[in-house]
């Protein structure tokens, strides 16, 4: 007997308590001092796929009460100009977050345009000194500045945690299996879990013990993009499996996992399309509430 983790249902939920907050704050605060908040995207190029996800964030800030604006740039934009505008954008006190979306076309350097972004507007909590602070937050505490707030967790590193909160799942010394491509994407995410008690291990698809790892694993999460690359005997009997992956198998979305050929196999799983998606973006639309909340001392 399997479970599907529903993204979907967890986005509304999320979502839904988005709404009533800025309902709640905005009878609780000047409204021409501290207006609804504001999200800024950096959409550069002419990717069918980024203008598709940015036109669903700024589809979904609107439902929840949060004004967007949509700054658009030319694929042979410079780097300086990117630089330019988000320097701006650091500087402007109604906008309370900043969404690069990616990729970014190859002329430009993505690491050094997200570490342009102001930490205290990094909705996407990649930049270096979001995740310092995110990691150290348990360590130490202080009634100082701003700078000793605790860091915005990543998207998708939240995604992961609402997950295992809505099972409630406790990973105090479950053996887990990161399946990245990108080693500094699963070097953070095995911090955030190690801190609450796993057991964490990363791996590479091409890892010759792929296997033997993956199917020891309580809980696997795998996001290497590619299709339907986790089959039945590769997972241990009643695990949780969150895939982040996902690509297209024709017309058809799908994930990382071969979820037809898994589920009966699996304790809890995230479908693909319908998991981890909804929540990514209900999740940075949680991040930029923080940020209006903070810069508004709420």
């Amino acid at each position: 007997m399997y479970y599907v983790i529903d993204g979907q249902a967890l986005a509304e939920k999320i979502k839904d308590e988005i709404i009533k907050e800025i309902i709640g704050a905005k009878k609780g605060l000047d409204i021409y001092s501290c207006p609804r908040p504001n999200l800024a995207i950096i959409l550069i190029g002419e990717r069918d796929d980024s203008e598709l996800y940015v036109n669903l964030k700024e589809k979904e800030a609107k439902k929840v009460g949060i004004d967007t604006h949509i700054y658009k740039c030319a694929e042979d934009v410079s780097e300086k100009e990117v630089l330019d505008l988000i320097n701006f954008l650091n500087k402007d006190d109604t906008i309370d977050a900043i969404l690069i979306q990616l990729p970014l076309p190859v002329n430009l350097d993505t690491d050094k345009i997200i570490m342009a972004v102001s930490p205290e507007k990094d909705v996407d909590g990649f930049h270096p000194e979001n995740l310092k602070r995110l990691l150290g937050a348990g360590s130490h505490s202080c009634a100082c500045c701003h700078h000793c707030e605790e860091g915005i967790m990543p998207p998708v590193y939240a995604v992961v945690f609402e997950m295992l909160k809505s099972i409630n799942y406790d990973l105090k010394n479950k053996r887990t299996v990161i399946l990245a491509n990108s080693e500094t994407f699963g070097k953070n995410l095995m911090n955030l879990l190690v801190e609450k008690g796993a057991q964490v291990e990363i791996i590479r698809p091409d890892d010759k013990k792929l296997e033997t790892k993956t199917k020891e694993a309580d809980l696997l999460i795998t996001a290497v993009g590619r299709s339907e690359f986790i089959k039945r005997e590769m997972i241990k009997k009643n695990s949780v499996i969150i895939d982040i992956g996902i690509t297209k198998k024709g017309k058809k979305v799908v994930g990382d996992v071969d979820f037809n050929d898994v589920k009966d196999r699996a304790g809890y799983i995230s479908p693909v399309p319908g998991g981890v998606g909804p929540m990514t973006i209900a999740m940075a639309l949680k991040n930029t509430l923080e940020m209006h909340k903070r810069r508004c001392g709420s």
